[in-house]
């Protein structure tokens, strides 16, 4: 009986692993959806509070706050200072407030009940972390929070902004996957009926900003874009801003990935071009078609089509969140 090569058997895989990778590129590519430029009356977003600054995420969706010229006051809550928190309240633009315990919340009331809108990139990777203290970080954190905030909030309309994860589902074999569902569900759930509407954020691979990759990072980030699975730190921000701005367009609940949040930071700078054309805040990318409205972009994302998109992924999920500290 003749075996195969040991050649054969080693490139069969690596022929496969390519064709479904230049698949992905392709339809990619061909994904030519976007969101239209929001014209209207911004929702009130000029102060805003960050948990988690000192993170990987976090430090993206600061950096991204800082150049938004519509947000007046930043509160960022955190276990320590980084250099862009420390240019930030060098700027006046930034109050940093230092909290260590994150299941209570009473000593910065007066700082939360400020806020429009929190961004939370708090997080931490699941290697190494029994499940126990996985969902306290990752469920038990934002949920007390969301608790104190509201009691302390007299807002008509405030909405909280939370990272959670791609390819996530509760009868999932892996614990973190099964713990972000239960976030999801425990706020999504709390704020049902309320002022307060929570949004996800579920990000594939999380580029951290240019200023802060190393060359492993970017490598990372340059294997996993081509195929839709891959978000800077920054854009995370530019989306949540942008989401924030256009108010009641987004329901409690709703979801955004990769893809959608890239969409959502393009329409965030297109619309700064609008405003400040002088001042762009990054490279704008044209969308090649607008659909009619912004609810069509997000039922888009929920369409079988989409869902068969997405399941071409020659890749595990990554998880790549680090905890502000």
């Amino acid at each position: 009986m003749k075996f195969p090569r040991l050649r054969t058997i080693l490139l069969v895989p690596l022929i496969g692993f390519a064709l479904v990778y230049v698949a992905g590129v392709i339809m990619l590519a061909m994904d030519d959806r976007a969101v239209t430029t929001f014209e209207g009356i911004a929702a009130r977003h000029e102060t805003i509070a960050i948990f988690g600054a000192s993170g990987t995420a976090g430090d993206g969706i600061l950096k991204a706050a800082l150049a938004d010229p519509g947000i007046k006051k930043i509160h960022v809550i955190t276990r320590r200072a980084t250099a862009r928190i420390e240019e930030g309240v060098a700027s006046g633009k930034v109050q940093m407030t230092t909290h260590m315990g994150y299941l209570d919340y009473s000593s910065i009331r007066d700082q939360i009940a400020e806020a429009d809108a929190v961004y939370w990139a708090i997080g931490i990777s699941s290697l190494g972390v029994d499940e126990k203290t996985y969902g306290m970080i990752h469920v038990d954190f934002p949920v007390a929070f969301v608790k104190e905030w509201t009691s302390v909030s007299n807002k008509p309309d405030i909405s909280f902004h939370f990272i959670s994860s791609s390819d996530i589902s509760e009868d999932s074999g892996a614990m973190w996957a099964r713990e972000k569902v239960r976030a999801e569900k425990a706020l999504f759930g709390f704020a049902d009926g309320s002022t307060l509407r929570v949004i996800a954020y579920r990000p594939d691979y999380i580029g951290p900003t240019k200023e802060e990759a190393h060359l492993g990072q970017n490598m990372l980030y340059w294997f996993f874009r081509p195929v839709g699975a891959a978000v800077r730190a920054r854009q995370i921000g530019q989306a949540m801003i942008e989401v924030t701005a256009r108010g009641a367009e987004f329901e409690n609940g709703t979801k955004l990935g990769t893809r959608s949040i890239h969409r959502y930071s393009d329409a965030y700078e297109r619309r700064q071009s609008l405003v400040s054309p002088s001042a762009s805040v990054g490279r704008l990318r044209e969308p090649r078609r607008a659909p009619a409205a912004v609810t069509l972009e997000v039922a888009a994302l929920r369409s079988p089509s989409n869902r068969l998109r997405r399941g071409v992924r020659p890749w595990l999920p990554l998880q790549f969140y680090f905890i502000g500290r």
